[in-house]
C-alpha cells in the first residue's frame, strides 16, 4: 500500500498541491484524474521523489520515503516499476535490451537469467519474439506493451503509470487498460494511474481520486462516480467524454 499524507508543492509563488492525502492499496487499479493544471502529474513526481514536497509523508507499506537517505530510496526505486507517458523507449536498443535495462541496472543476474526474464515480460504483454525489433519497427500499442513489459521486468511491487493511453487509438486503449488491470490482479501490484480518459475511468477505475485545483475534491470507485453531485467533478466528466466522443469522430 502507499499512502500519502497532507502533500503540499508549489514552484515559486504557485501552490499547485495543496494538502492532499490518500490511500493507494494493493490488487487494485488506483487512478488520479483531474483537469490541466490540477495537480495529478505533480503529486505523481512527489510520490516517485521526482520532487520534494515541502510538507507531508509519502509512505510505502508504511517506510517513509520523503525521510530516507538516498540509498534507502535506491532500495523502493527497485520495486516501482514506471510506464512513462510517451513510453520513453531508447530508440537505439531493440525490444529486448530496453527491457534488460534496468535487469542490467539493479540486478547481478547472468544474461541467461535476464534474457529468460525478458522472455517471461514479452509473454506477458503478448510480444513473442519481437526481442530484436527496434521502437522505430513498432506501433503505438506495441510501444505502451514494451514499456509495460519494462515496467515489470523488475517485479515491482509499485507500478506508476502516466498517461497510458495517450496517443492511442480507443480500441487498443482497452487492450492497455485491461493489460494493466490483468497485472494488478494477478501480482497483487499496488498500482496508481494518472489519466484524463474517462474510458480508463470506468473500465478499470477500482479507487479514484479527482483533483481539482490542486485539492483532493473527492474519491471512489468507478460504480460511484457517475450518481456523485459535486459540480466540479461532473464537469470533468462530461466534458472529458465530450471531447473523447467529439475526437473519436474525427
Amino acid at each position: 500500500m502507499i499512502e500519502i499524507k497532507d502533500i503540499h508543492k508549489s514552484f515559486g509563488d504557485n501552490e499547485v498541491l495543496k494538502g492532499i492525502s490518500g490511500k493507494f492499496k494493493p490488487g487494485v487499479t488506483n487512478l488520479i484524474i483531474g483537469g490541466s493544471g490540477s495537480g495529478k502529474t505533480t503529486l505523481l513526481k512527489c510520490m516517485i521523489g521526482l520532487h520534494t514536497p515541502e510538507q507531508g509523508s509519502v509512505l510505502y507499506d508504511g517506510r517513509e520515503f520523503t525521510q530516507l537517505n538516498t540509498e534507502e530510496r535506491i532500495e523502493i526505486r527497485k520495486e516501482i516499476g514506471m510506464l512513462f507517458q510517451g513510453s520513453a523507449l531508447f530508440d537505439s536498443m531493440t525490444v529486448e535490451e530496453n527491457i534488460m535495462f534496468p535487469l542490467n541496472m539493479f540486478t547481478d543476474q547472468s544474461r541467461s537469467e535476464k534474457l529468460e526474464r525478458v522472455n517471461f515480460c514479452l509473454n506477458r504483454v503478448n510480444l513473442e519474439g519481437k526481442n530484436k525489433l527496434f521502437p522505430a519497427e513498432l506501433s503505438g500499442g506495441m510501444k505502451k506493451r514494451v514499456g509495460i513489459a519494462r515496467a515489470i521486468a523488475m517485479n515491482p511491487k509499485y507500478l506508476f503509470c502516466d498517461e497510458p493511453n495517450s496517443g492511442l487509438d480507443p480500441k487498443t486503449s482497452i487492450v492497455i487498460d485491461e493489460l494493466i488491470k490483468e497485472i494488478t490482479e494477478e501480482y497483487n501490484t499496488t498500482t496508481i494511474v494518472v489519466t484524463h480518459d474517462m474510458n480508463s475511468v470506468m473500465g478499470i477505475g477500482d479507487y479514484i481520486m479527482f483533483l481539482h485545483e490542486g485539492k483532493k475534491f473527492w474519491e471512489g470507485s468507478n460504480k460511484e462516480i457517475a450518481k456523485t453531485d459535486i459540480d466540479e467533478l461532473n464537469d470533468f466528466v462530461f466534458a472529458s467524454r465530450f471531447m473523447k466522443a467529439a475526437k473519436d469522430k474525427l
